[in-house]
């Protein structure tokens, strides 16, 4: 992997951007890395870091270096249209956590800005570039279930509450981006049922039904009203099912051979035990990082690019309209 030409600014060292940073410094050499906050004590935490990572408190000092061809945007999701606007008119390719912006027409714009201007737009959905989703996904392709039928995921935890958007646009983008992957498709059909407990007019727990081309159907159950932690997604087809959780120590990928096929005229069921599918250990955020790097190295489409991310942002504002029409 040759990053030596990698130039990286990364805007943002709250709690997320720290794990960026400390993430790049294990893909790239301090010196061509620079920090982005206003925060002296963010900026304070970085230099306990590394000495040598260059500081800055203002965008300005980013968007003037030549030098940087490299930007993560870790700042609060209603930052990110302005400054990804500002990182793309600057020549900079440009990686945005998730949400790539709050309305899609922002996002919109920021696409087409990139391809003018040639750069790379990418966006922080992580669990794509987690090794059992990509084990998964490889294994749908290769008909390891059959035909693929439905997909369902929980993603349950007690907190953290959000004052400043509902659960589903807090949790469901990483559901949304996984069933956009692991299918291949926009939805034909987006429906969502939510309620609210705690905040006003921000709902706490959502049931979202996608439904997909070729008779393929999903839904994604997010809640923070929950009494432990689940994350849990499986695929099901024809001739098996996938589960993952995550939240397990171990086993978190199976595979099981259960289902229905047709005898005589007659559904049986078949039903074997499970066994544990192995997948490369990695780390995501490392692996999503180094595909940017590798997109503006190579010239290549990164797997969750702007319009990856449009589609799923579309998702999100056809759910959010449900939630209202209730």
């Amino acid at each position: 992997m040759n990053n030596e030409k990698i130039k990286l600014a990364i805007i943002g060292a709250g709690r997320w951007g720290f794990n960026h940073v400390r993430t790049a410094l294990g893909i790239l050499a301090p010196e061509n890395i620079t920090i982005c906050d206003s925060s002296d004590a963010s900026l304070a935490r970085v230099k306990e870091l590394n000495e040598k990572i260059n500081l800055v408190k203002d965008l300005s000092d980013v968007l003037g270096n030549q030098e940087i061809n490299a930007v993560i945007i870790a700042t609060p999701a209603e930052t990110h249209y302005d400054i990804a606007k500002k990182t793309l008119n600057a020549g900079k390719n440009t990686f945005v956590e998730k949400p790539i912006t709050l309305k899609s027409s922002d996002a919109e714009e920021l696409l087409q800005l990139s391809i003018e201007k040639e750069l790379k737009l990418m966006v922080g959905h992580i669990l794509l570039y987690h090794p059992a989703i990509l084990k998964i996904k490889q294994e749908v392709e290769n008909k390891k279930i059959g035909k693929l039928q439905y997909i369902y995921s929980n993603r349950l935890n007690l907190g953290a509450l959000r004052s400043e958007e509902n659960i589903l646009w807090s949790f469901a983008p990483h559901d949304i981006s996984i069933i956009q992957y692991i299918t291949g498709a926009n939805p034909v059909d987006v429906k969502s049922h939510g309620a609210t407990f705690l905040q006003h007019d921000i709902e706490d727990t959502t049931l979202t039904y996608l439904t997909y081309p070729d008779n393929v159907h999903a839904h994604i159950y997010v809640s923070w009203l929950h009494p432990f932690k689940e994350q849990r997604m499986i695929v099901i087809g024809d001739v098996g099912m996938f589960v993952f959780e995550d939240t397990l120590k171990t086993e978190k990928l199976k595979f099981y051979p259960k289902g229905f096929k047709k005898v005589n005229g007659a559904f049986e069921k078949f039903d074997g035990d499970y066994e544990v599918v192995d997948f490369e250990p990695g780390q995501p955020l490392m692996s999503e990082q180094q595909h940017f790097f590798d997109a503006i190295n190579n010239n290549t489409k990164p797997v969750t690019d702007g319009q990856h991310a449009l589609d799923v942002l579309r998702i999100l504002e056809k759910a959010q309209e449900g939630l209202k029409q209730v």
